[in-house]
């Protein structure tokens, strides 16, 4: 098949990201493997080899915008998926150590066979919910960013993602939009979990009009031991200013 690779290579561009031929032979196989698996298995409803390269991989790599990665060591994807970010961000950034964290298994033997095909180095997939990895201690407060696409309202995010990461670190959210009001409404989770609002980054994927915000928190004090509360707890009840 020919693929036109010429979306994603415009966005890495964009970003300041360059990929070398072996770089655009693993997108190439991550697409074909999802596509594969996609149909005995609900990863995406997106098939489309230019919508996948548009929608997900450029996508999940727009955090070059707002976040050196050059400078980043260690990311948690926190509720993975079908990978998005932490593949694409592997593929692209080599040098990162990279733990999918999902609540799925059947999940996770899909990226294994990712990672596996790919040939693919310092990276693993955890099976659990996102509050209980974060009280394990090989997880909590050991990473240099927390990375999530997941569709949760930024307050409950920030409960299941700043625990991951260390001070100094970086919790960056993914959404789809402006993301202000939901910025204003997790002002307090972010203070109490231990995090500042660094910025707001708000953009539209390359030559389209599909608006995108990145929300980057930094961790400047740890996360206080009550936190994450119980699985389900983040979502329903989530820490908001009153």
């Amino acid at each position: 098949m020919d693929y036109n690779f010429s979306i994603l290579e415009n966005g890495c561009r964009e970003y300041g990201i360059s990929l070398d031929e072996r770089q655009k032979q693993q997108f190439i196989r991550y697409y074909e493997l999802l596509v594969e698996w996609n149909k005995v298995m609900n990863l995406t409803g997106i098939t489309e080899f230019e919508e996948v390269l548009l929608k997900h991989f450029t996508d999940s790599l727009s955090i070059a915008k707002a976040v050196d990665l050059k400078e980043i060591n260690s990311c948690i994807d926190v509720g993975t998926g079908a990978g998005f970010p932490g593949i694409p961000l592997k593929i692209a950034f080599p040098h990162l150590q990279v733990t999918l964290l999902d609540s799925l298994n059947k999940r996770l033997k899909f990226l294994d066979q990712v990672i596996l095909e790919l040939n693919l180095d310092g990276i693993e997939t955890v099976h659990g919910r996102a509050e209980d990895g974060a009280r394990k201690a090989q997880y909590r407060e050991q990473y240099d960013l927390s990375v999530s696409r997941a569709v949760s309202r930024l307050a409950s995010l920030c409960e299941y993602c700043m625990p991951y990461v260390r001070e100094g670190g970086c919790f960056v959210s993914y959404k789809s939009g402006k993301a202000a009001e939901e910025i204003q409404e997790a002002g307090k989770a972010i203070q109490v979990l231990g995090g500042k609002l660094i910025k707001e980054e708000n953009f539209c994927l390359p030559e389209t009009d599909m608006e995108r915000a990145l929300v980057v928190i930094r961790k400047v004090k740890p996360t206080p031991k009550k936190y994450p509360r119980k699985a389900g707890i983040p979502t329903k009840e989530p820490i908001l200013q009153q």
